[in-house]
């Protein structure tokens, strides 16, 4: 693979913070353990109302590759991950939220597999944790725009998109689901995304997460598929049914 310029790191990891000040370091950490070490971690405060801001300002003074930009009022997700990529120096942008992790080999074996498949956008599979519960989220080998529509097989937490190829795209401003609006808009652009089916990330879920409530997350697809993408209505209508089967099956 190309390497990035004088100064310019490999990978620019982007992390919204929300009120996670007792989990982030947790997150941080997975960062610092990757067996691939060329990045910059860009977290991005959103107005946390608890000891976040303390405990960014702690991590950011454990490694010269972490930086943090802190925004005055609260905007959202969507927000807080384009204020990170806008500030992005990488050639891949990838993201992980401050109450999720990933295993230490991800970012190596991930790019590794989008270098030599010469794709521009990747995922893993990943753990889904809630409480003492874990279950192996698993992910297909590639995954194109109009499979993809049928149901997001590729988890935030995951996802890496290569500039070089793709540009620098944000995520469009939508409150909920604006990460799979994202790959949609990618995937417009290539054949196919390259999935690798082993967990290499783990979820955090818990009823405080973005995505933690399965009728939020099922108005956020909708909204996706009606304002996002224009979708008429019946064909909104089977792509969700479509992902709700998907979702069962994965959770079944």
């Amino acid at each position: 693979m190309s390497r990035p310029g004088p100064g310019r790191p490999l990978v620019s990891v982007i992390m919204p913070v929300y009120n996670a000040a007792p989990v982030l370091a947790r997150a941080v950490d997975s960062v610092l353990a990757q067996t691939l070490d060329d990045w910059e971690l860009i977290l991005v405060d959103d107005a946390s109302t608890d000891a976040s801001r303390a405990a960014i300002k702690t991590v950011t003074r454990r490694d010269p590759r972490i930086s943090a930009l802190f925004h005055p009022h609260n905007t959202g997700a969507a927000a807080a991950r384009n204020t990170g990529i806008a500030q992005a120096r990488g050639r891949y942008i990838a993201f992980l939220d401050a109450d999720d992790e990933w295993l230490a080999d991800k970012l190596n074996r991930q790019i590794t597999l989008m270098a030599e498949c010469n794709v521009a956008l990747g995922y893993t599979g990943f753990w889904r944790v809630n409480g003492a519960a874990r279950r192996r989220v698993r992910v297909p080998a590639t995954v194109t725009r109009d499979i993809l529509l049928r149901g997001n097989v590729i988890g935030c937490l995951t996802a890496v998109y290569d500039r070089d190829i793709l540009g620098t795209v944000a995520m469009p401003d939508l409150p909920l689901s604006h990460d799979y609006a994202l790959w949609l808009d990618l995937l417009a652009r290539i054949d196919h995304a390259v999935g690798l089916d082993e967990p290499m990330a783990v979820y955090h879920r818990s009823s405080t997460s973005l995505s933690g409530s399965r009728f939020r997350s099922l108005a956020g697809t909708w909204q996706v598929y009606r304002q996002h993408l224009g979708l008429p209505r019946w064909q909104a209508a089977r792509n969700l049914t479509h992902h709700i089967l998907q979702r069962a099956r994965q959770e079944g």
